[in-house]
Order: structure tokens, then sequence, then C-alpha cells
């Protein structure tokens, strides 16, 4: 079992006044997209890391599936919710049933990458049970900068918790067997954190339409 985890609990302070995860692409909020496109690779559960009481981001997401983390202490950064998803991912593969097939991974994914394809998700997926599930699977720009989505082995997950302050995971990878996977062009480190950000990228050819 792969689990899925999009941490969406941050504040979109760079966007004034405008929530970078609720902008429209190709006629849905940014949020409600990236998780369609995870829920479509059919991994395992998706889990997404929000606010308590964030009724818009949650309503992005009705209908589809996706389990809600709740990340009460968002204000203090990243690193508080990747805890949570963490937390929530151990307990899903926990859960998972005697038998299940491949390696248990944690696979997190930003939402406001709006070029990671259900496509990118698999092939990381299809890297990491190559690998048996013995080594970190991060994804790449095509001439080889590191970037996201990263797919976890499940034993790093406790090590969650000795994360801090508004950083992600990148402080656990010193240590680990990592294996890097291309993805094409530099859509492993394309994110939209402010309006000229989604302007830019909306003018690019072959961007989405909002």
């Amino acid at each position: 079992m792969i689990v899925t985890f999009l941490p969406a609990a941050g504040a979109s302070r760079r966007m004034v006044g405008r929530d970078k995860l609720l902008e429209p692409v190709d006629g849905r909020p940014l949020l409600r997209r990236a998780a369609e496109r995870a829920l479509a690779a059919g991994l395992g559960p998706v889990l997404v890391g929000l606010r308590p009481g964030d009724a818009a981001r949650r309503g992005a997401l009705h209908g589809l599936g996706a389990r809600i983390v709740e990340v009460p202490g968002a204000a203090a950064g990243l690193s508080a919710t990747l805890r949570g998803g963490a937390t929530a991912g151990l307990a899903e593969i926990g859960a998972a049933r005697p038998g299940d097939e491949g390696p248990h991974g944690f696979l997190v994914t930003l939402p406001d990458m709006p070029d990671i394809e259900t496509a990118d998700l698999l092939a990381l997926a299809r890297t990491f049970g190559a690998e048996e599930g013995g080594t970190v699977v991060r994804a790449t720009t095509a001439d080889g900068r590191p970037g996201l989505p990263v797919l976890f082995p499940a034993p790093l997950l406790r090590s969650f918790d000795a994360l801090t302050g508004d950083r992600g995971a990148a402080a656990l990878l010193a240590g680990a067997s990592v294996t890097d996977f291309a993805l094409p062009g530099d859509r492993a480190l394309t994110d939209l954190d402010t309006p000229e950000d989604w302007a830019r990228w909306r003018a690019a050819p072959g961007s989405s339409s909002a």
C-alpha cells in the first residue's frame, strides 16, 4: 500500500488575499484537481492535511473520497502538517490487510505544483516497488535538480516526529538511501506561491486555462 499525502494547511500568505489552492485550473480549484490526480493513481488512501475549520478548502474536496487530516498546529509551519500526515499514514498502513501486495510507502505531493500528473505518481510508485521499498524515491527535474513528489518507505515515517519549523522533510533524506527519478522539464520544482507565479504559469505555452 502507498498512502498519498497532500499538505494543504498553509495560510497562502504570499497570495495577497487570495487562496492559491482555490485558484481555478481546468475549471476547478487547484486543490481539488491535485486530489483528483492522486486518487486516479489508485495507489491507496489519499490524505489531505487541512487547518481545522477551513471550510473553503474542505468544500473544494467535497465528494472526492480523500480523507481529511486536521492539523491543529499548522501555524507552526509545514513540519506540523507533515507530522500529522505521517501519523495518519502510519495508521492507514497499520490497518492494511495482510497480504496486500508490494512495499508500504508514504507519497508526499504538494497541491500547489500544478504540472504533477497522475502518470508521474505512478512512475514514482513503480520505481519504489522495483527498489523493494528500501529506498526513498525522489522526483527531480529533467536536468537532475531535486524536487517533489517524494515517496518514503513506511519505516521512515516515525522519523517525521523530529521535523520542526516551516521546513519540509529534506533533513530526513541525509542519512537515507535515495533513488532519484527525473520528471519532464521543471515540473518537479514548479509551484505557485504568488500572483506573479500564477501569471507566469498561466502565460506559459501549454499551461491549463483558468
